[in-house]
């Protein structure tokens, strides 16, 4: 593993375990409030082209909230910067859809009573609370001022299906914004919190590409975790349970991939995040794609014994801080330009192992509920995005209606 890598995750790891007692009861205003995560998107290091300089520059992101509440707070993050990220205005709004927000929902947002604030290196920052009411999955407009520097940002989510706004000077209250270039990845942002009220608590969904939403819809919010969130509403008693989606396109079980290793990021993506209580993991196949490499690397030469430890460390640090874990079995692969028998070997030993093994707290099946009746090492057609690896917009919601929701039941 890279030193330089090493450090980073080491540096975030630190501040994340800070941040959960923090966060959670928070004197804010002389009284404390205690927050429950509603949107959350998982920070990885910007590399190439995605290394963008920014100088005196907005950004507009917009983000699909859960829960709603009476307060808001966001989460900057540096997580991998290697100079200190300065922001100098921050709004929220309620979004209008494109690039408009609702003037009359605009609030500046501060820190420390301050409209600006500095980020250190692999530092993240919550905002103060900010009072605005917000309805339960709403999209809001997160407006970010950049100051006259040139950076790089090297922290961001790549896979945000989103998409959000650049554009030159100190816009941030602007009712619509002119002239914008157009991104798909969030910047600094991953997390915003509402206050919890009665029955809130998290789920947070663990995982690669598939939790990320890939190939799904853009704009559309057609990824499993927010069907998930839509479905919780409607349920009488489930109506305050959030959906954080921590899912990384790329990202693997054992090794780093795009972005850290599940059991790297264990700590700051699911055990510091506000209220959780519950965790869905979904995650191995990437793991199991490189078998199917001519010239693999020895690290990745895995087992499906390999992949069954990894994944019952994430079962241990869940129960370590009373956070039930629900094991999802990996979905059909077969055809998928990685895909090789060895490989499908190891998927379904993986899936047999969740099943039985007892390590988690329940099981989501979401092989079974995808797989095509007649060859169930693959994609049912009618899920099938055409990859034969990720579902299409039908598969993600045949995912989501699939979760029993007694799961999160207390």
């Amino acid at each position: 593993m890279p030193t330089r890598w090493s450090s980073v995750i080491v540096v975030v790891a630190a501040l994340a375990a800070a941040t959960v007692c923090a966060g959670q009861n928070a004197v804010l205003g002389g009284t404390k409030t205690a927050w429950v995560g509603t949107w959350a998107a998982s920070p990885m290091e910007a590399l190439g082209s995605n290394m963008k300089p920014f100088a005196a520059t907005t950004l507009r992101q917009i983000v699909h909230i859960s829960n709603g509440g009476e307060q808001v707070r966001i989460r900057l993050t540096n997580a991998y910067g290697t100079d200190s990220l300065a922001i100098a205005d921050v709004h929220v709004a309620l979004s209008a859809g494109g690039s408009s927000i609702k003037p009359e929902t605009d609030h500046i947002v501060t820190f420390g009573g301050a409209t600006g604030v500095r980020l250190a290196p692999g530092a993240e920052m919550y905002s103060d609370a900010v009072p605005m009411s917000v309805a339960p999955l709403s999209d809001l407009a997160i407006s970010i001022y950049i100051p006259n520097q040139v950076m790089r940002a090297e922290t961001y989510h790549q896979l945000g299906l989103q998409t959000n706004y650049l554009v030159g000077d100190d816009q941030s209250n602007a009712a619509t914004l002119s002239d914008t270039t157009e991104l798909t990845s969030w910047y600094f942002l991953d997390g915003v919190d509402v206050p919890a009220v009665e029955g809130s608590r998290a789920i947070v969904t663990l995982g690669d590409s598939i939790t990320d939403g890939a190939l799904s819809t853009p704009d559309s919010n057609h990824r499993w975790p927010d069907l998930l969130a839509a479905r919780l509403k409607q349920e009488r008693g489930l109506e305050n349970v959030a959906v954080l989606n921590q899912g990384i396109s790329g990202n693997r079980v054992l090794n780093q991939g795009a972005g850290p290793s599940a059991v790297a990021r264990v700590d700051r993506d699911v055990l510091a995040q506000n209220g959780v209580k519950y965790l869905i993991v979904l995650d191995s196949i990437n793991d199991i794609g490189h078998l199917a490499s001519k010239t693999i690397v020895p690290e990745d030469e895995i087992s499906a014994a390999d992949l069954e430890y990894g994944l019952q460390q994430l079962a241990d640090a869940a129960h370590q801080h009373g956070i039930k874990i629900y094991g999802a079995t990996l979905t059909p692969y077969g055809g998928a330009g990685y895909s090789s028998d060895k490989g499908e070997e190891a998927r379904e030993a993986v899936n047999d192992w969740m099943r039985t093994s007892g390590v988690f707290d329940g099981v989501v099946d979401f092989d079974k509920i995808t797989q095509d009746p007649a060859n169930p090492t693959k994609f049912n057609p009618i899920y099938d995005s055409g990859d034969h690896l990720h579902p299409n917009d039908a598969g993600y919601k045949a995912m989501a209606d699939g979760i029993d929701l007694k799961l999160f039941a207390k």
